[in-house]
């Protein structure tokens, strides 16, 4: 299968540390940000990966990165998009890489503790849909959120005001070779943006999407206060392996 980065935007919520380096490139503990989604993905046995970026700094991926052997990786690609456009038009850049196959996509800002080899393998075996990783999160109001009748999603709603419950849909997302025509159709939001919750919605009424749950942590890394979060759970994590 086949892994899906993306990792562009400005990053505004980090200004002035993203004035001059793409967010994606900004240190979590000891290495770049951008390492732990590949270093998610590899683990999980996904080795060809498209990385989407934009900005200015899209050049220093290349640098970082290189081919992506020495991280991993069998094979790297890059895309570049102009502006910003939403999680879902970075998406649909990575169509002829997809080729038609099922794709895992990550956001770039998104750090784990849990390996998602098991819900990867469990998409495989899925005939045909979406399957997406959900969280419980004491700030759901941030993020896009299921709703749930027993243990059914019944929605998922973009950072809700009132969310109707405290499970955030994480930025691990699984998609058949289909994704692409629904991102063709979907409108932009109220943000002006495509969104990758109008994109789970669509599987989801179409009785398409599965889900399971994250045990470990999560974060993104988008802001001051959830950058540091992520460094210090990451260091929490490599004193506890030393002890």
């Amino acid at each position: 299968m086949k892994g899906v980065i993306l990792a562009g935007g400005l990053g505004s919520r980090l200004y002035p540390l993203t004035k001059v380096t793409n967010k994606h490139l900004l240190p979590v503990y000891d290495r770049p940000m951008i390492y732990y989604p590949i270093q998610t993905l590899v683990k999980a046995g996904v080795k060809e990966v498209m990385l989407v970026t934009g900005g200015n700094s899209a050049g220093e991926f290349l640098r970082l990165l290189g081919n992506g052997k020495k991280i991993g990786l069998d094979h790297i690609h890059y895309a570049y998009q102009d502006g910003e456009g939403g999680i879902a038009a970075a998406l649909g850049l990575a169509e002829h890489f997809a080729d038609g196959d099922k794709i895992v996509v990550v956001l770039g800002d998104n750090i784990i503790e849990d390996d998602i080899g098991p819900s990867v393998r469990r998409f495989q075996k899925q005939p045909q849909g979406a399957r997406i990783l959900l969280k419980k999160v004491p700030d759901p109001q941030r993020f896009g959120v299921a709703a749930f009748k027993g243990k059914k999603i019944t929605g998922i709603e973009e950072k809700p005001v009132k969310p109707k419950s405290s499970y955030a849909v994480t930025g691990f997302y699984m998609y058949d070779g289909r994704v692409f025509d629904i991102v063709r159709t979907l409108k932009p939001s109220r943000r002006n943006e495509l969104e990758i919750t109008d994109v789970n919605n669509h599987y989801l009424r179409r009785g398409l999407l599965e889900y399971d749950m994250l045990k470990g942590y999560w974060t993104d890394a988008g802001t001051f206060e959830s950058l540091f979060r992520a460094s210090t759970l990451i260091a929490r994590k490599k004193a506890r392996q030393k002890s």
